[in-house]
């Protein structure tokens, strides 16, 4: 097994050999066998371990029982105590994601403050498998189908190639001691129940069941990489980020690629673009078959707004746009001594008659009904509606609208936009106002 693990580790190019990586110890057989590997191939190395708190008593066991064996070793030792059950309760996590959560967070933080230029867990075959069916049995993708990668960001899991059993016959065979955590017979755990139960019915029905889930795995992950390279030009072109931090997804796939028109692949499209941004398959499936421009659609962090032919994508941390009004500087100045052309002015100034003006302004956002008389329309109104379709204004453009709203309400200004033609500087006017929003970003159109 010594020889085949240095061979996957060359051939793979899994890590620097030559540099001291981080183990993820939690003294179960696995990353004990992991350890006694790395220090048979003279691979330089330090340990982790992670303190969860959740069974009294033996995680003290586990950690002291670790701790020796970094020192049999003598490679530097690294543990943190964590409140998993309260830090899961804070969260709203189960307790399983709450550990996984805490541990690579920190593990992360251990690899940028030492430098440590991998962190290798003690993943095996027979994980990856367990993991292939619990996604199957969630609902997922393509990518949720690949199994356990070796190598993800700085993560390495250098023990894919061997099984369970390869696993526990090395450490038999080297007399190698581990510790036993009981919460990996609890049958209370879905991936337990996976291990414990699943996977030994599909072996009683298919004796090489093992291996050949992992052909399959390895075979999609094949089809997947394929598919990411053919995915990749589509995203490049349909979804564009904005400065605010809003994504703007275009729906017009056929346009691109004819087969698109085809329900269930424009359905896999739209999950491969919006699966990154928290939207479940459900949810997807509702965005793909809504019409109605305005309808909403929520992820955990990200709201989208049907918009014509388009998503606008939004994060729910954003600032609510009311947030964002700014202050109002008035200054009066007598036409004859206006040098100011009001066609010129930058987007956050206007000129106003003052006369016609009925103070005091006020900033507001945009209501269904809003009319307003815009600049050059010389009889009539029109509906702000229609003056924001006509200059096709999105979704988010309309609610981040600033209107310049005098005493009753009445509009005088789509900030950045337009100004309303009662209020126009005329041969009649004897003084002008000059309005001033301080701060505020000019609209694009």
């Amino acid at each position: 097994m010594l020889q085949q693990f240095i061979a996957h580790v060359a051939q793979q190019h899994l890590f620097p050999t030559g540099q001291q990586v981080l183990l993820a110890v939690s003294g179960g057989v696995d990353s004990v066998v992991l350890s006694h590997l790395m220090h048979r191939a003279h691979f330089p190395f330090a340990i982790a371990h992670c303190n969860f708190n959740l069974r009294p008593g033996d995680c003290d066991r586990d950690e002291l029982f670790v701790r020796n064996l970094a020192l049999q070793y003598g490679v530097p030792f690294h543990v943190q105590h964590f409140q998993t059950l309260h830090y899961a309760h804070t969260h709203k996590l189960s307790v399983e994601d709450a550990a996984r959560r805490l541990r690579y967070d920190w593990f992360l933080t251990l690899c940028q403050t030492h430098g440590y230029p991998a962190l290798l867990t003690a993943h095996h075959r027979d994980d990856s498998n367990e993991t292939f069916f619990l996604n199957l049995l969630r609902g997922t993708g393509l990518s949720g189908l690949h199994g356990i990668l070796p190598v993800q960001a700085h993560v390495v899991r250098p023990l894919l190639p061997f099984g369970r059993d390869d696993i526990e016959a090395y450490a038999s065979r080297h007399h190698l001691d581990h510790v036993e955590d009981l919460t990996n017979a609890s049958l209370d755990y879905r991936r337990n129940q996976v291990r414990h139960q699943l996977l030994p019915l599909l072996r009683q029905l298919q004796p090489a069941a093992d291996r050949t889930v992992s052909a399959t795995i390895a075979h999609l992950q094949s089809a997947e990489h394929l598919y990411q390279a053919l995915l990749q030009p589509l995203t490049k072109q349909l979804l564009s980020s904005l400065p605010d931090g809003t994504y703007r997804l275009s729906l017009n796939f056929a346009d691109l690629l004819p087969a698109l028109a085809q329900p269930n692949l424009r359905f896999q499209l739209l999950f491969e673009m919006l699966h990154p941004l928290g939207f479940n398959s459900a949810t997807v499936a509702t965005i793909s078959a809504a019409t109605r421009s305005g309808s909403r659609f929520y992820s955990p962090s990200h709201c989208a707004i049907l918009d014509r032919d388009a998503l606008l994508i939004t994060p729910l941390s954003a600032a609510p746009a009311s947030a964002l009004l700014p202050p109002i500087h008035l200054q009066s100045i007598p036409i004859s001594h206006l040098t100011l052309n009001p066609r010129s002015l930058p987007p956050t100034q206007a000129l106003f008659d003052a006369d016609t003006v009925r103070l005091p302004l006020s900033l507001r956002h945009w209501r269904q009904g809003d009319r307003f008389q815009p600049f050059g329309m010389s009889r009539g109104s029109q509906l702000l509606s229609d003056f924001f379709s006509n200059h096709k204004f999105s979704l988010l453009d309309k609610q981040r609208q600033l209107l310049l709203v005098d005493s009753t309400d009445a509009i005088l200004w789509v900030v950045g936009h337009r100004t309303s033609h009662p209020h126009r500087i005329s041969p009649a006017t004897r003084s002008a106002l000059l309005v001033s929003l301080l701060s505020v970003p000019a609209p694009s159109l």
